[in-house]
């Protein structure tokens, strides 16, 4: 009986905590992008190299806000035109944060992370990984998606992080996660953090 009574205890207190988990993962407002630090965009260049590892140290909220504007954030608001150029002004790439908590798209409007789903689908374990997406197929696409892939790159190598350039993914489980439409497509992925 004491057994019963235990286990219907415990049944009932990992029901009540259930709700108060779920509502942690929620969207991230972002600080402003600062303008200022980093290393020249020369000595950037000196730097970039691929990693594949990384340490399990957290990017800070200044550093997730930066990397993710020097992606492709807005840099001139009044005509809306982004960090990225993209062909004929398309603006079709999107990009979408990957976390131990969830998965998040980047709207560069609001500067926020709006939360998706919950758990962890990294393609390779890092702090963050940023997947860069675009509204449809095409050359342009590729063109424009790896610009914003070298945005990243550039950014990591000037602000002592580390990333890798990724084709490699999970396209399904991917898709699911980030909540694709089928004209959608999955472009790279670039894990992100420090050096181990």
């Amino acid at each position: 009986m004491k057994t019963i009574v235990k286990i219907g205890t415990m049944f009932i207190a990992m029901t009540i905590a259930l709700p108060v988990m779920s509502d942690t993962f929620q969207d991230i407002a972002l600080k402003a992008p600062d303008k200022k630090g980093g290393l020249s965009i020369m000595e950037s260049f000196w730097q970039r190299k691929s990693v594949r590892s990384f340490s399990d140290k957290k990017l800070s909220d200044q550093m997730l806000a930066n990397l993710l504007w020097a992606a492709n954030g807005i840099n001139r608001p009044a005509d809306n035109k982004r960090t990225a150029p993209t062909a004929m002004n398309k603006q079709e790439i999107k990009l979408y944060a990957a976390t131990e908590d969830g998965t998040y798209f980047y709207n560069a409007q609001k500067n926020v992370l709006e939360a998706l789903t919950k758990g962890d689908v990294r393609p390779l374990q890092a702090p963050v990984v940023l997947i860069i997406v675009s509204e449809f197929a095409g050359d342009y696409a590729l063109m424009d998606g790896g610009i914003v892939s070298q945005n990243i790159s550039l950014f990591c190598a000037g602000n002592g992080l580390v990333t890798v350039p990724r084709g490699s993914m999970d396209k399904s489980v991917l898709t699911k996660a980030l909540k694709l439409g089928k004209s959608e497509v999955l472009i790279l992925n670039h894990p992100v953090g420090y050096a181990k």
